[in-house]
């Protein structure tokens, strides 16, 4: 039979399957572990399941299940509780068996086996038209542990930052630079409240100015407002004031395009590539990776997005409206239709988002995975109706919601408005609080769950801050063994019965349930059990180190705390490299 105490718990169980329940053999059996520890170390509701099928009292069944249970040196006890679990108590062997495990494994432990199964996850995808916000940030820092977390189960992961290099924004973005720019020759104009306002919008006019001199700012004022409508009063906050001023915008863009000719394709690609490449500079930097960067313009210069369409439109999924070509999504659930295609014969994002999750499929990914704001709720049902109007199986993508971050700064709430200019970015985070920081409170909580980010806790070396707590805990471990001076090798021959008391058993519990975390989280895409498991490892350990001396005169006793030791700090390491987060060696 197996040592790994939970198969071995279901192969004993099966085993008494065939003789209480013969006809019954295939039932699934679950094992669980007990949120109390006063209810042993597993508990399996079979006897439950068996309940209807055999028409008996489940604590009945429980109890012919017991009976007809082999012996096993792994198990100390088994009890019925409730309304017929079967609650299991290792045998300490069988607990601290999984320190020799660790320490054999090392950064293998909790490992699972390669699955073979295609994952691509898409996530951040942030506009490149300003920095990276703290909003951004837990986008990314979720994404990349999730990543790492996949990955470690067994997954083969592609991490893919989708850019959005085509459209109306980065025509914002470039209109409102070359404004800023002209603004250096005295070629003024009323800036639009609703184009980019940022100091970094000034900083790349000035650069174009450094480098380019006068070649773009060879107009006049006039020039730049032909056929512009007014800009209503600033205090006018109604729709039809915003649709004048989109209106304007729109007339700017399209003056610049003809004004700068060739030239506006320059002014384009600068702000695109300057902010694009400070973002990937910013990731880095915070230790998100990216295996690809895929452009939205590509899908146009390969013609997808017109196939897309046109094959919505073969299958009859596309109706003309006022000259407009609109996809029934209402058919496929969504609250109403969606243009794909307008009057002007400009394809919508929508449209560009059909034609990007056909490539998906395309290139034979068995999972897709997209990461979105919680405000993108909506889009789930047009984008996967699109999918089913295409032929593609729709529940081959999962999207996984992200809700905002909040950082308040002395009592205070940070705008973050990336139009506005006002916003408080990740690079400024990061430099005060520290990566490990970010990364670790970023996933603190549920992805789809509301995270206000404590700045002042993220500071704080205290038992209060998650991520200094998990951390002291492997440098404590580190100084013990710096302490004892021994050679590790020594510690895989320790004597592990030595470790006897609740609080080592509770530990080597602890790190027994590692493997089966990972596993976990990756089905639960919750990279935040991960955390939580962190901090329950740590809290464990600092107990136990108060509470016991680990350099104590007998050298078996000695070498088997040491040994629990180092395999704490190991799963301490790996589980921190999941979420992106270091162990120092010393605080």
């Amino acid at each position: 039979m197996s040592a790994d105490p939970k198969v071995h718990l279901a192969e004993l169980l099966r085993t008494a399957l065939k003789s209480v329940a013969p006809d019954l053999t295939d039932t699934p059996i679950h094992l669980e572990r007990p949120k109390q520890a006063g209810h042993g170390d597993f508990a399996t509701n079979l006897a439950l399941q068996l309940a209807k099928p055999l028409r008996r009292s489940p604590r009945d069944l429980a109890t012919m299940l017991m009976a007809e249970l082999p012996a096993s040196k792994m198990v100390a006890a088994t009890e019925i509780a409730g309304a017929g679990f079967i609650n299991f108590t290792l045998a300490a062997g069988a607990k601290t068996g999984v320190v020799s495990e660790v320490l054999a494994r090392a950064g293998d432990f909790g490992r699972g086996a390669r699955s073979g199964q295609k994952v691509q996850l898409e996530f951040v995808s942030a506009n490149p038209t300003g920095p990276l916000h703290v909003g951004h940030g837990r986008g990314a820092a979720y994404g990349a542990s999730l990543a790492s977390v996949l990955d470690f189960a067994g997954h083969d992961v592609t991490r893919e930052y989708y850019i959005n290099d085509a459209g109306r924004q980065m025509d914002i973005l470039a209109l409102s630079t070359w404004l800023r720019y002209l603004a250096f020759f005295n070629i003024e104009i009323a800036f639009p409240p609703n184009a980019y306002q940022g100091d970094y919008v000034i900083n790349m006019a000035r650069e174009m100015r450094e480098g380019h001199q006068d070649r773009f700012a060879k107009f006049t004022a006039v020039q730049l407002l032909d056929g512009a409508p007014g800009l209503p009063a600033v205090e006018r906050k109604d729709d039809e004031a915003k649709q004048q001023r989109e209106e304007h915008l729109d007339v700017l863009i399209a003056n610049a395009k003809r004004l700068l000719g060739e030239d506006y394709h320059w002014v384009h690609g600068f702000a695109l590539n300057e902010q694009l490449g400070d973002g990937r500079e910013d990731l880095e930097e915070f230790g998100v990776h990216f295996d690809k960067w895929f452009s939205e313009k590509s899908l146009f210069d390969t013609g997808l997005v017109e196939r897309a369409v046109a094959q919505l439109e073969k299958h009859g999924h596309i109706y003309v409206q006022d000259g407009a070509k609109w996809f029934r999504s209402t058919a496929f659930g969504d609250e109403k239709d969606r243009v794909v295609q307008r009057e002007n014969g400009l394809y919508t994002y929508f449209a560009s988002d059909i034609a990007y999750h056909l490539n998906k499929y395309e290139r034979g990914f068995d999972r897709i995975i997209d990461i979105w704001g919680a405000d993108h709720h909506g889009y789930i049902p047009r984008v996967k109706g699109a999918l089913a109007a295409l032929g593609l199986p729709p529940e081959k993508l999962e999207v996984a919601l992200v809700q905002f971050a909040v950082l308040y700064r002395n009592g205070q709430k940070a705008a973050m408005s990336t139009r506005s200019g006002e916003f408080v970015t990740l690079r400024e985070l990061r430099r005060e609080v520290g990566n490990d920081a970010c990364r670790f409170f970023y996933v603190l909580r549920k992805s789809d769950q509301h995270l206000d980010f404590d700045l002042d806790l993220a500071k704080s070396q205290s038992n209060e801050n998650p991520v200094y707590y998990v951390q002291y805990a492997h440098a404590r471990v580190c100084s013990v063994l710096q302490q004892w001076g021994g050679d590790l090798a020594e510690l895989g021959a320790a004597d592990l019965a030595c470790l006897e008391n609740e609080r080592e058993l509770a530990l080597c519990a602890r790190l027994g349930s590692f493997p089966e975390l990972v596993q976990n989280a990756a089905a639960d895409y919750a990279p935040h059990q991960i955390a939580f498991y962190l901090k329950d490892l740590a809290g464990e350990f600092h107990s136990w180190y108060n509470a016991e001396r680990m350099l104590v005169d007998d050298a078996a006793l000695r070498l088997a705390r040491l040994a629990l030791a180092a395999a704490v700090r190991q799963v301490l390491v790996s589980g921190l490299a999941l979420l992106g987060v270091s162990a120092p060696q010393s605080m």
